[in-house]
Parts: structure tokens; C-alpha cells; sequence
């Protein structure tokens, strides 16, 4: 017979399966810190033993981390999705930003129909939540808050798509963009008309979300993706000209 018998399980094995769901969910993210011992142990109705066992488990397989004198965090595994060298490469060849970009265009405008179609009411008010927000900040005139709220909506419809694999995928994708890798989102906020054409874009894509309209969604960020590559096309052109025009201006001073 295929029967066997039921073995019970123990408690530490519970802990250690809850905090994995937790972090391959993207509840736990990447240094997240850990509520302490005492309050950890009371959350989860288990003793301190049984949690310090599960904890050393989930440190010995790399998902967890302890830092002298602050605590029990998330390791920073999403670095190792992409090795040193591969990075630089990508810093090095202007090629890697427009296939970055068409890479978006295809997972975000996946991810994007799947939250409309498989998103639960309280996803999509993250995503609306999260819109509200860059609204507000629009009229402050701060890069550093409208790119950081912008890599929030972004992510939020990812987290909304309920696919795992995309969600760790994606946001090693944004960590490299947070550090400038690919380009320098800030940049595309200076001015003030593509400023408030990704207002826009952004509202388009949450109003699609909010109605579940999966194609609207769809089309709303390939519109936003497209206008990003042509900004960064002409931002280019616009950088290379003005290097002409310095060589120009300084071999005309070295004449006079």
C-alpha cells in the first residue's frame, strides 16, 4: 500500500517554511530587517528555541542574515542574480539600456495584463495608493522622490501579476537601475513637459489596472516603455551634439 505514516512536524520546520513563503512572495524583501527575538517568538506562537533553529537554517542556506548589534535580516540575495563582470558590462555598452528597455516592455506589459486580469481589490489599491502619491509629489519638483515612487508603481504591478519568479526577477532588474547601471532615471524628470507626459502615462496605466481592462493595461505601458526609449534616443543626440559644439568652440578660442 502507498500509505505511510504521519510524521508531525516540527515547529521549527513551520517557522522556517513560513519566513521562506514570506520572502519568495516579496513580503520579506532583500534587507528587511526582522522584528527581534522576544517579538518574533510571539507572533508565531513558538518557543525561542524553536525559532533561533529555524532561524540558524534559514541563515546556513544564505536567505537570512545577522549583523552584530542590529539584528536578523533578509540577505541580499538579489545581487547575485547578475555577476560583477556582467554588470559592468551592461555600465559599459549603451546597447545593454535599449534591450533593458525592450525587456520591460515585454515582462512589465505581461505583468501589467496578468494584474488586471488576477490582481485582488487590495493590489490594485497599492497600485492606485502608490499613483496617489506621485501625484502629490508632482508639483515639489523632487527627482530623487518622483523616480523613487515610480520604481514603486512599477513594482507594485509587478507583485500584483502573482508570479513569483517575475517578481525576483524584476526587482533585480530595478536594483540595477537604482544604482544607474542602465541610465539615470532621474534625468528624465528635469524637464518639465516629460515630467508631466509620465504623469500622464502613469495615470493611464493605473486607470486601465483599476478598470481590469488587461489590454488596455497592456498597450498603456508599451506606450510608456516607447516613450522612455525615444526620450533616452534624444537625450543622446542631444549629449553627442552638444560634445561637437565644445570642440568646435574650443578650437575656435584656440585660433583667435
Amino acid at each position: 500500500m502507498p500509505f505511510q505514516k504521519v510524521q508531525p512536524e516540527k515547529l521549527s520546520h513551520a517557522v522556517q517554511r513560513q519566513i521562506e513563503l514570506l520572502i519568495l512572495r516579496g513580503v520579506l524583501r532583500p534587507g528587511e530587517r526582522l522584528p527581534s527575538e522576544r517579538e518574533l517568538s510571539e507572533k508565531l506562537g513558538v518557543s525561542r528555541p524553536s525559532l533561533r533553529e529555524a532561524i540558524a537554517e534559514l541563515q546556513d542556506r544564505g536567505l537570512l542574515t545577522s549583523r552584530a548589534g542590529a539584528g536578523i535580516f533578509v540577505a541580499e540575495v538579489l545581487g547575485s542574480a547578475f555577476a560583477p563582470a556582467l554588470i559592468r558590462l551592461f555600465a559599459d555598452h549603451e546597447e545593454a539600456v535599449f534591450d533593458y528597455i525592450s525587456f520591460r516592455r515585454d515582462m512589465e506589459g505581461l505583468a501589467a495584463e496578468r494584474a488586471a486580469h488576477l490582481a485582488s481589490d487590495t493590489d490594485l489599491q497599492v497600485v492606485n495608493t502608490i499613483f496617489g502619491k506621485m501625484e502629490a509629489v508632482h508639483s515639489k519638483r523632487n527627482p530623487a522622490d518622483e523616480a523613487r515612487l515610480d520604481a514603486e508603481f512599477h513594482m507594485a504591478i509587478i507583485e500584483a501579476s502573482h508570479n513569483v519568479v517575475m517578481l525576483h526577477m524584476m526587482r533585480s532588474m530595478f536594483d540595477l537601475l537604482r544604482e544607474g547601471v542602465f541610465y539615470n532615471r532621474q534625468v528624465m524628470f528635469k524637464q518639465r513637459t516629460t515630467r508631466s507626459a509620465l504623469l500622464d502615462q502613469h495615470r493611464a496605466i493605473n486607470d486601465a489596472l483599476q478598470a481590469r481592462d488587461p489590454q488596455a493595461a497592456r498597450a498603456a505601458i508599451e506606450a510608456h516603455m516607447n516613450y522612455i526609449e525615444q526620450s533616452l534616443v534624444n537625450q543622446q543626440a542631444a549629449d553627442r551634439h552638444e560634445r561637437i559644439a565644445r570642440q568646435r568652440l574650443e578650437h575656435e578660442q584656440a585660433r583667435s
